[in-house]
Formats: C-alpha cells, structure tokens, sequence
C-alpha cells in the first residue's frame, strides 16, 4: 500500500490509494478508511434522528462512542450535487477547516466534542468528504428538550454561546439542533463553515445574526411557545462583561 504520513502534535495528515485524512495523534495508527461508510459498521451505525439532512449516525466501537457525518448541500443545489464540492486546495476542503478549528476551540477551553477524524476523496474537480467527532453523553439536542428547561438552564445556554462569540467565534448554522444539553452542560456541535473572526468591537453584526437564526428555528419548532424562555435565554447572554 502505497502512501503517506505527516504529523504533528494536533494532526497526521495520512494520504493513500487517492484519500486523504487527519486523524487525531492516538487514532493514527489504527486508522481505517472504511470508518466513513456506515455499512463497514454494520448495526453499530444508527442514523441520527434530530436535526440534520439524514448525513449523520452514531457510531458504536467500544469503548469509544463516535458520531459519523457526511457533507451534504442543502437548498436547491443539495437536490442536483448531493455531496460533491467545487476543490479548491486541501486547505479549503471543509471537513478539514472544521477539524482544525475543532482543534483550536478545545485548546481556547470551548466546550466542544473531541475530533477524531476526516476524509475527502477528489474525482476531478469535486471532492466529497466527512467527519468524525466523539459522541457527547448525556445530551440531547436543545431543539428535542427546549420545553423541558427551566429559566436558570435558558440563562446557562445564553452564558455559554455568549462565551463562543466573545472569543470570536463564528457558528454558521446555530439552531436549535445544533446546541446540545445536559443537566449541567451546554456544547456547540456542527461547525462546518464556522471560523475564528475578529474581536474587533465595531464587527459584531455577526453575533446579532447567528442568534437571529437561532431564535428563527426555535420558532420553527416550537411557534411562538418559547418568547419567556428566550427573554431567560437573552438575560444569561447580556449579562457578561467581556468584549
């Protein structure tokens, strides 16, 4: 078998019989292409149920717990180029950049799921590609429980995305799906074309987006049920002091 292998102390970067991947240091060495097809594990593969473009499914391989995802394009285009993007350079292959800012979002301390893996595979001048995360226990998507949550875990979720945006993160589709909880816990998952921006004060229309977008699923799953829990939402959101 033909091929190469990079590393450093956050990636190896593995190329071989035309993939081309990042693994995390300690999966290196037992890494395996067939991880990104869901018949390789058989029932251990279950599709992910909330949220989604039914791309995504949970991953037994004891001990370890894994969430395998696809890239899939949605809107119109998504219904004529399923999961093919325009290559550009590695640097630019999606599931790359979101590894990578995986990475750099554990090291800022974010709560973020652990990457363990991504692929992309060029057929000329496309490339389709995926990625595979750890899987968070004892959360589930804030778009399934938002009922559920009292007015003291709606002001810890605004606290927690507040943290995200005061160190300039962008989240390019923060939903309801994409913000799991715990009793205790918040995390951000799905960062596929989220990127590190500027802190600048002046270039914050961003932030005000993202949470638009936000408020816009909650309402698509739940109506206008939700206009108390999101004034709790907006009070744990203002009340930091960070810039």
């Amino acid at each position: 078998m033909r091929g190469s292998v990079v590393g450093s102390d956050t990636e190896v970067h593995i190329s071989r019989d035309g993939i081309n991947a990042l693994v995390v240091p300690e999966w290196a060495e037992q890494f395996d292409p067939d991880w990104f097809d869901p018949d390789y594990w058989g029932e251990r593969a279950v599709p992910v149920s909330s949220g989604g473009r039914g791309s995504a499914w949970f991953i037994e391989r004891s001990p370890e717990h894994w969430v395998l995802r696809h890239y899939r394009r949605g809107g119109l285009v998504g219904k004529l180029i399923r999961d093919r993007y325009l290559y550009a350079g590695e640097v630019r292959v999606r599931a790359f950049v979101e590894f990578r800012l995986l990475v750099q979002l554990r090291v800022l301390g974010l709560p973020v799921p652990k990457p363990v893996a991504v692929v992309y595979q060029r057929k000329g001048v496309l490339y389709s590609s995926a990625i595979i995360i750890e899987r968070l226990q004892g959360v589930r998507p804030l778009g399934d429980v938002a009922l559920s949550l009292d007015a003291t875990r709606w002001r810890e979720i605004g606290q927690v995305i507040r943290q995200f945006h005061d160190a300039g993160v962008y989240h390019a589709d923060l939903n309801c799906f994409n913000i799991l909880v715990g009793e205790t816990s918040t995390h951000l998952i799905d960062f596929d074309k989220g990127e590190l921006r500027s802190r600048t004060p002046y270039r914050t229309s961003w932030k005000g987006n993202t949470l638009d977008r936000l408020k816009r699923s909650l309402n698509k799953a739940y109506g206008e049920e939700l206009e108390r829990e999101w004034h709790f939402f907006l009070e744990g959101y203002n009340a930091s002091t960070n810039v």
